[in-house]
């Protein structure tokens, strides 16, 4: 019975914690972070405002529209797709942030495809300036 009530304790306490989400602070900046393709890891910056993210990768630079749900999600919408990939719009969501320097996130396709499963892709962004 002690051993129950231990338990249920713990859980309890930590069921009470929040990830702190200061994301009004990350909704403009310039920012880094590291992906993998194919096995190798690239690192990749962007400038956000609050309407357009500027994009940079692998030596190309790309254009998205912002739109701000609320101060912890957006969508992005690549202004010049050049590939039926491109055209569709993103959900990105902030899920934690680590006071002013970084935030942890969360992004996905806005519509899910038929017969094909919904990926959900995470990642940590570094704040530049």
């Amino acid at each position: 019975m002690k051993a129950l009530l231990a338990i249920l304790l713990c859980l309890t306490l930590v069921s009470c914690y929040n990830n702190e989400r200061n994301c009004a602070d990350f909704k403009t900046g310039e920012y880094k972070f590291n992906y993998i393709v194919d096995g190798v890891e690239k690192t990749a910056r962007f400038i956000r405002t609050d309407s357009l993210s500027i994009n940079y990768y692998d030596g190309k630079v790309d254009s998205s529209s912002v739109r701000w749900i609320n101060d912890c999600e957006f969508i992005l919408k690549t202004l010049n797709p050049k590939s039926n990939a491109e055209k569709d719009p993103l959900h990105m969501k902030i899920l934690s942030t680590d006071g002013t320097s970084s935030y942890s996130f969360e992004y996905k396709l806005t519509v899910k495809k038929p017969n094909r499963p919904l990926r959900v892709e995470k990642g940590v962004a570094y704040r530049i300036k």
